[in-house]
């Protein structure tokens, strides 16, 4: 499972005419799940992403977690974090979870969200949508479920 933060002011996402959700300062999360992903992949994540110390004063801004600051959160599906371009012109998204098991897994993981007690926001799974934001740095954050399983030290 990837997860793609961005410490922002504020963000909305719409469907065409109709806003699905909007925040103020906090973070948008895109959220991708790869074919091997499962519920545990989700809680790892999440923990992370909550924890993860991305807020405070400039110039050091890196002393406080979501948690901290009662970050308010914008979640959206996002399948193209699994995207492979090693070969050829157009993106490879055989890494993506297929949609059932992606659908099941970013319900479960919004609600793990939801669980934070922070305001939580979200687009529509596997819809077309846009998405409007200001990054906040700009700060943004690559999370990687498969990282837990590296060691910290080689």
């Amino acid at each position: 499972m990837r997860a793609l933060i961005q410490r922002v002011t504020g963000a909305a996402v719409s469907k065409g005419d109709e806003e699905l959700g909007r925040i103020g300062p906090g973070m948008v999360i895109l959220l991708g799940f790869g074919a091997d992903d499962t519920e545990e992949d989700a809680r790892y994540l999440v923990e992370k992403t909550l924890n993860l110390r991305i807020f405070g004063e400039y110039p050091r801004g890196f002393e406080r977690s979501a948690r901290d600051v009662d970050a308010e959160l914008l979640l959206v599906s996002q399948f193209t974090l699994y995207a492979r371009t090693r070969k050829g012109r157009r993106p490879d998204f055989t890494q993506a979870a297929p949609p059932e098991l992606a659908q099941s897994l970013y319900h479960h993981t919004v609600r793990l969200f939801q669980e934070s007690g922070l305001k939580v926001a979200e687009g529509r799974f596997g819809e077309y949508m846009q998405v409007e934001l200001v990054n906040d740095g700009p700060v943004t954050i690559l999370l990687d479920s498969a990282d837990r399983h590296i060691p910290r030290r080689a």
